[in-house]
């Protein structure tokens, strides 16, 4: 057979339950989650909170893909030619996710559907003048100006890319591949700004008083580990379907080596921030961990053990990260552990104490990662999984160390 009929993916009837099911499972617990907490207090700040940490987090998934994507046209990288196809489509997730995150923002800030960004009350400002004093950068309409340009720059690349690559199929040469290397190297001078200020926007100004230089490299790492994690549970999901047949081990060591570093990227900066700010002990700083060291030692400890020390023991090894059943393992428990990550960022800004992991988070979770299972296994269907004239094909199909 030949290699661009092996690739051409089908989204089996298992996968299809799989996701349907998810998103049914989670849609019902969800429902069970509202009608047992109607009439809470926070309440309705609840539902909005964990509509922002899912529509947040898979949405971060799509971008970290981009980035990724971009960065590897950017550094004109051959390895990587094999799993290209994947990467673009989780990274097309994308729209929809910027739909459902655009969504959720738009009832928080515009409709006022939950009281999570203290800078939006009139009423505290008033009485505020720290937040008086950021007011010219921290309003609803610079807000949605800010948010807008990121989503069309991030649309707009992602659109380029993926057309590109398909005529690349039809039309080989090198001028096309040159024209992504360029287009690469720009979306990473944006995306140097938008993933920090976008990080200060969406996230950190939850906690309106509290601020840190590191935040949005350590956002954007935590959203980069997670790509790369749903990269390589995709690539070994398609190996043990019988797709990808280019893709070896050594392809699979690869992005096994870049989880386990950017895994350690982010435990720096998670440890970098959060021993300054405790070392140096100024109550306006400090104040960010008082309250989740207080109200969430289990989780917010538990979450760095399992995103620093457990990929740190298991992935050392070189067998490993060939190994198809404990990269699943660790990438789950990982996915599982910046999950946590996001959760605690955004409920303890929002929710204080009163932030609690029940029917409803778990539900409304689940229903999420349906929806991004199922546009995945679409992306994945849309066009063959091998880019079959990239200039780099060959090197990257006998890539082997």
């Amino acid at each position: 057979m030949e290699l661009q009929n092996q690739n051409n993916f089908q989204v089996s009837a298992n996968a299809r339950t799989l996701a349907f099911t998810l998103m049914g499972i989670g849609g019902a617990l969800a429902g069970i989650g509202v009608g047992l907490g109607i009439g809470e207090d926070h309440f309705l700040t609840r539902v909005m909170t964990n509509g922002l940490i899912n529509a947040f987090f898979f949405f971060a998934i799509g971008l970290g893909a981009l980035f990724f994507l971009a960065l590897n046209y950017a550094v004109e990288a051959g390895w990587y030619v094999a799993v290209k196809r994947v990467i673009e489509s989780v990274a097309l997730y994308l729209p929809y996710g910027i739909a459902v995150f655009g969504g959720v923002l738009l009832i928080i800030t515009v409709l006022h559907g939950a009281h999570i960004y203290t800078w939006m009350d009139g009423e505290v400002v008033a009485e505020d003048k720290i937040i008086q004093g950021k007011s010219s950068y921290l309003n609803v309409v610079f807000f949605w100006i800010r948010s807008l340009v990121y989503f069309s720059i991030y649309l707009w690349f992602l659109r380029g890319f993926r057309k590109r690559s398909l005529e690349e199929d039809a039309v080989g040469g090198s001028d096309i591949h040159f024209k992504n290397y360029r287009q690469g190297a720009t979306f990473l001078v944006f995306f140097a700004v938008f993933s920090s200020t976008s990080a200060w926007d969406w996230l950190m100004s939850i906690d309106v008083h509290w601020f840190s230089t590191l935040f949005g490299w350590y956002t954007f790492s935590g959203m980069w580990v997670s790509a790369l994690v749903v990269i390589v549970l995709t690539v070994i999901y398609l190996k043990k379907e019988g797709y990808l047949p280019q893709v070896n081990e050594s392809h699979i060591h690869d992005i096994g080596k870049w989880v386990f570093a950017i895994s350690f990227l982010w435990s720096y900066m998670w440890f970098s921030q959060y021993m300054l700010i405790w070392y140096a002990n100024i109550g306006e700083e400090v104040t960010y961990y008082v309250m989740r060291t207080e109200n969430y030692k289990f989780l917010y400890f538990g979450m760095f053990f399992i995103n620093f020390v457990f990929p740190m023991l298991i992935l050392m090894s070189r067998d490993a990260k060939r190994d198809a059943g404990i990269l699943t393992f660790v990438g789950i428990v990982i996915l599982v552990g910046h999950w946590l990550d996001v959760y605690i960022m955004v409920s303890a800004g929002s929710l204080g104490a009163n932030a609690q992991l029940g029917i409803l988070e778990l539900g409304m979770l689940l229903l999420m990662a349906g929806l991004f299972i199922y546009v995945l296994l679409k992306n994945l269907s849309k066009a063959p999984l091998t880019p079959v004239n990239h200039p780099f094909l060959d090197e990257s199909m006998h890539h082997e160390f």
